[in-house]
């Protein structure tokens, strides 16, 4: 027992080049309680969580901070970073963006915190940057986005366009067809997102038949629908985020809409928003990630029953969950590597970072600070896991900035959505 635990505790300082924190007193698929180590209390390293826990977004971003904990227990369990423990100080958005900025602000300035993990809608992480560029700190953001973006003081574990939205439209119009119905969330992540799809649904020869959309937390989607059943799409292309999805898929069913009809591959629905939403009413439609939790690999098995034995057999794991969770090891890396808990030692230390993680092996791309993922496509099953139908198999580079404009001209496209809600990166409604 002594000497698995001994190799346990060298793996972890190798975490450069293996998933070991995780596997540390594995054995015979039961895992064993790590080694007490006596920790530094007197000097913690903090560091701040801030995602939704109230609000339309609570459905999806109060899993992401549990999943966040997660990582920062198994840290501290397995002798902490620097001999220091972790120290998460947790703070709730609310599911409003101007407040994402104040809860940032406080992070940094009040509580002191080495990096902060969070922000889910890119509302809130373009509300954010501006304050991680004034105090010129770091956040580790854990969602697919639409790209369009970078910043020094941001670190990416999500999918870029070409790791998640691109490679699904192609997909699904080799296998579902090529006329396509778009739906999606008032604000800059679905509005973005939709334009760089109708470029390349545009490029391959396929037709956009309808575009719609709704304010984050609306519930009525009757027009829409009805919309859907006039134009008969052959693919519904899905960016409606939070407990909107609710009334939106209660419509189509409602309608006669399923998913042997007009499929729908959605770009913000994984595992724990089927486990509220209800499977059910979704089995048989699509979703494009990086990570499901149905993975076979040895890192993921261990990942979700870890996640299962801290917050219980009924919980799943989802794609931004793995990316909120290896965000925290990527920080711990980089803590390792710089041997110090200083910002700019971590954002310089954490470029070019490789990490074998549940989803498979990442790298920070040291230009971008993206991660470099594998692509998936996953058919929702009855129980609410996904059968995976394609896979790019390989990590793919990211490229923020998709070629059908210039970096400018994409700019100059955010900066126009900006100005039309009213200097707010979501559409504020009446």
């Amino acid at each position: 027992m002594v000497i698995i635990a001994l190799i346990g505790i060298i793996a972890y300082s190798q975490i450069e080049e293996t998933f070991s924190p995780a596997l540390i007193g594995q054995d015979n698929n039961s895992l064993r309680k790590p080694i007490f180590i006596p920790l530094d209390e007197d000097n913690p390293i903090k560091v701040g969580i801030l995602h939704s826990l109230s609000g339309t977004m609570a459905i999806s971003e109060n899993s992401v901070v549990d999943a966040t904990l997660l990582a920062i227990d198994e840290i501290n369990e397995r002798g902490g970073l620097l001999g220091r423990k972790l120290v998460p100080i947790v703070e709730d958005g609310r599911s409003d963006w101007p407040t994402f900025a104040t809860k940032a602000k406080k992070l940094i300035v009040e509580d002191e915190v080495s990096a902060v993990f969070g922000g889910w809608t890119s509302a809130s992480r373009k509300t954010m940057m501006p304050v991680f560029e004034e105090y010129n700190h770091l956040l580790f953001y854990p969602v697919q986005y639409e790209g369009l973006e970078q910043s020094a003081n941001i670190v990416y574990t999500g999918a870029a366009p070409n790791q998640q939205v691109l490679p699904a439209v192609n997909w699904a119009f080799e296998n579902l067809g090529t006329k396509f119905f778009l739906v999606g969330s008032d604000y800059v992540f679905p509005r973005a997102a939709n334009t760089i799809i109708k470029e390349r649904i545009n490029e391959i020869g396929g037709q956009v038949v309808g575009e719609e959309y709704r304010l984050l937390g609306e519930s009525d989607f009757v027009e829409i629908v009805d919309k859907i059943t006039k134009t008969k799409p052959d693919v519904i292309l899905n960016t409606i985020n939070g407990d909107s999805n609710i009334g939106f898929f209660n419509e189509l069913r409602k309608k006669g809409i399923e998913p042997e009809t007009i499929p729908t591959i959605s770009f913000s629905i994984a595992e724990d928003e089927i486990r509220n939403l209800g499977a059910n009413s979704m089995a048989g439609d699509y979703a494009a990630w990086n990570y499901f939790q149905s993975i076979d690999l040895p890192e993921n098995k261990v990942f979700v029953q870890n996640f299962k034995n801290k917050f219980g057999p009924h919980r799943v794991t989802d794609d931004p969950m793995e990316a909120g969770y290896i965000g925290v090891y990527l920080f711990a890396k980089a803590v390792e590597k710089g041997n110090s808990d200083e910002v700019n030692t971590i954002r310089e230390a954490v470029k070019g970072i490789t990490f074998v993680a549940p989803e498979g092996i990442v790298g920070v791309d040291p230009k971008t600070q993206h991660l470099s993922k594998e692509v998936r496509v996953g058919q929702i099953l009855e129980d609410g896991q996904f059968k995976i139908v394609y896979s790019s198999e390989e990590p793919i580079h990211p490229i923020p900035y998709p070629k059908y404009k210039s970096e400018q001209d994409w700019n100059k496209f955010l900066d126009e959505l900006y100005n039309r809600w009213g200097q707010s990166w979501a559409n504020p409604g009446p």
